[in-house]
């Protein structure tokens, strides 16, 4: 289980440089503990197991310590890292599918700009695809940390046309039209 109870953020200091920071999640909806797939746990372990060879992160922030993963310098990935880090993952995919689309004489498929935070868009749109039980969206809901169901529905998820046109293939013939 993932426990949320603190925030890592990023932010301007009022001395113009930016710092890391812990804070509280913005409502008490924030608070939440999160069932780990199995696959997370092994990569999780996976990681402390590779730590435990090469030393663990020893970035200390407001008090606080245990930070999992770690840069080449031992601290804390920023945000701006990881952003750069998918940056440079779809232009080098994007950059090899011109040249394979090319000589396969066809439309490439590009990825789309996306930054981390569209990780968790997806992750909330794939959970919610996979279901319409009502008790399994309201445990989406506090997996994500929105106090309103309407924050998950509306905002987190997004229909992909094969989601949609396999529902309609579902209601296909359950409406009398004519």
């Amino acid at each position: 289980i993932i426990s949320i109870n603190h925030n890592l953020i990023y932010r301007l200091q009022d001395d113009g440089k930016c710092g890391f920071h812990i804070t509280t999640p913005k409502t008490k909806a924030g608070i939440r503990e999160i069932p780990m797939f199995k696959a997370v746990k092994s990569v999780l372990l996976g990681e402390k197991l590779h730590q435990m060879q090469n030393g663990f992160n020893q970035t200390v922030i407001d008090g606080y310590t245990g930070f999992i993963f770690k840069n080449r310098f031992n601290t804390v990935y920023s945000p701006h890292c990881i952003n750069r880090a998918i940056k440079r993952i779809y232009e080098d995919y994007n950059s090899h599918e011109i040249i394979q689309a090319q000589k396969e004489k066809r439309e490439p498929l590009l990825l789309p700009h996306f930054s981390v935070h569209n990780l968790r868009h997806t992750f909330c749109t794939r959970l919610c695809e996979n279901t319409s039980d009502r008790n399994t969206l309201k445990m989406i809901q506090e997996i994500m940390g929105h106090s309103d169901i309407s924050t998950t529905l509306d905002i987190y998820t997004e229909l992909t046309r094969d989601k949609k046109q396999a529902a309609f293939e579902e209601l296909e013939g359950k409406f009398k039209i004519g």
